[in-house]
């Protein structure tokens, strides 16, 4: 078949392709805020440990990125997506095992760490995959539109699955909430079943550190972009419940909303009038965002906080990876979006430990002061950034 459908039947696929990855990253934005709560309050270890175990999942990711990209380019984008759902039900599982009260703490906690490196794997096989194969649908000129939607399916997910995971949490139990983590992205694979895959594509191959070496710019923005929501994610029903604050689990869910409407508004704007002018715009209200949280005098200044880093964090990752794709040709794409990824990965595994360690010292505050300055040193390295044709 050829590589790009008609317009209308594109987009309605991708749409479809949105819908099943909203479902099956709910796996992902249910576990973010349940799983530091389970091994604080649970296992009754440090923010430290709780950190780590959100941020595996993250290092699994980008120690996987180089390859699942290039996998996904020799195999196709719809394959790659299928095998990265089955990797997400496998993790899920595992998780299971993890939750069981026979287990001893050190057990409870090693079996977890495994579950979450899983999961970081199916997360980097399926997300490639899935930007491989709508551009592939749609065309390399709306890659923008494109990584927007996939956006939206992910952080919609986030938006609904943090007050879900912990309402889940409370009422099951962490086996009960991994159980469901489980049943999603199978449901996700059934969803995409019919759709078409796309051709792949005949080229020379070029080394990873080659391909990184065109990226590094946008995807180091997009990495400082990162360290806001990892913060958050992992810290802010924490932060919330120190302060003795009442609906923890709306932090997600304010970052989630704002980072929707934004991209349902301007998910168009880095096609159209370019990814870099987009960026710095986004990077100014995310860094507002991490100030307003740092500086928070109650709940509700909080959840403002929550809701304009969602907004700031909304547009970065399709402005840079427009960007991105306009530079390697058609037969490199998933690889470049695989380390473009790969960038915010990183973030989001470091971020965790580094500031769970932060905060046992100088209190929960502290993670947002340094999600403001990273995305303050984001905007400075969008602005180094030429533009491309």
């Amino acid at each position: 078949m050829s590589d790009i459908e008609p317009p209308n039947l594109a987009y309605r696929r991708v749409l479809a392709l949105t819908v099943a990855l909203f479902l099956s990253y709910l796996t992902v934005a249910m576990a973010l805020p349940a799983v530091p709560v389970h091994v604080v309050q649970g296992l009754g270890l440090g923010n430290a440990w709780g950190g780590l175990a959100v941020g595996i999942a993250f290092l699994s990711t980008i120690l996987t990125r180089g390859w699942a990209g290039a996998w996904s380019d020799r195999i196709g984008g719809k394959r790659a997506m299928q095998r990265g759902l089955l990797l997400y039900a496998v993790a899920g599982g595992v998780c299971v095992v993890a939750g069981w009260s026979g287990l001893s703490t050190p057990e409870s906690y090693a079996v977890l760490i495994i579950g979450r490196l899983l999961l970081g794997l199916g997360e980097s096989v399926a997300m490639v995959g899935m930007v491989a194969w709508a551009i592939g649908l749609m065309g390399q000129a709306r890659s923008g539109q494109v990584i927007s939607l996939v956006g939206m399916g992910i952080y919609g997910a986030f938006a609904a699955g943090g007050p879900l995971g912990l309402m889940l949490l409370d009422r099951l139990g962490f086996a009960g909430l991994m159980l469901v983590c489980t049943l999603l992205p199978l449901v996700g694979m059934i969803a995409i079943h019919w759709i078409p895959a796309v051709a792949t594509h005949a080229g020379q191959r070029e080394s990873f550190w080659k391909i990184i070496g065109r990226i590094w710019k946008p995807g180091a923005a997009v990495g400082l972009q990162g360290v806001g929501f990892a913060g958050l994610g992992a810290f802010f029903s924490l932060y919330f419940l120190s302060k003795g604050w009442p609906h923890a689990g709306l932090g997600l869910t304010c970052f989630g909303v704002g980072f929707v409407l934004v991209r349902l508004c301007c998910g168009h704007l880095p096609d159209r009038i370019g990814g870099k002018r987009v960026a710095i715009v986004s990077l100014i209200v995310e860094a507002c965002g991490q100030y307003l949280l740092w500086l928070t005098p109650g709940p509700e200044a909080a959840l403002a906080g929550a809701l304009l880093t969602g907004i700031g964090c909304s547009m970065v990752f399709p402005a840079m990876g427009s960007e991105v794709v306009k530079r390697v040709p058609a037969h490199l794409r998933g690889t470049a979006v695989g380390g473009f990824a790969a960038f915010q990965d990183l973030a989001y595994g470091a971020t965790g430990p580094v500031v769970g360690m932060l905060a046992d010292h100088w209190g929960y505050s502290s993670v947002f002061l340094i999600g403001g300055l990273a995305a303050t040193l984001g905007l400075w390295v969008v602005l180094s950034i030429r533009a491309t044709s």
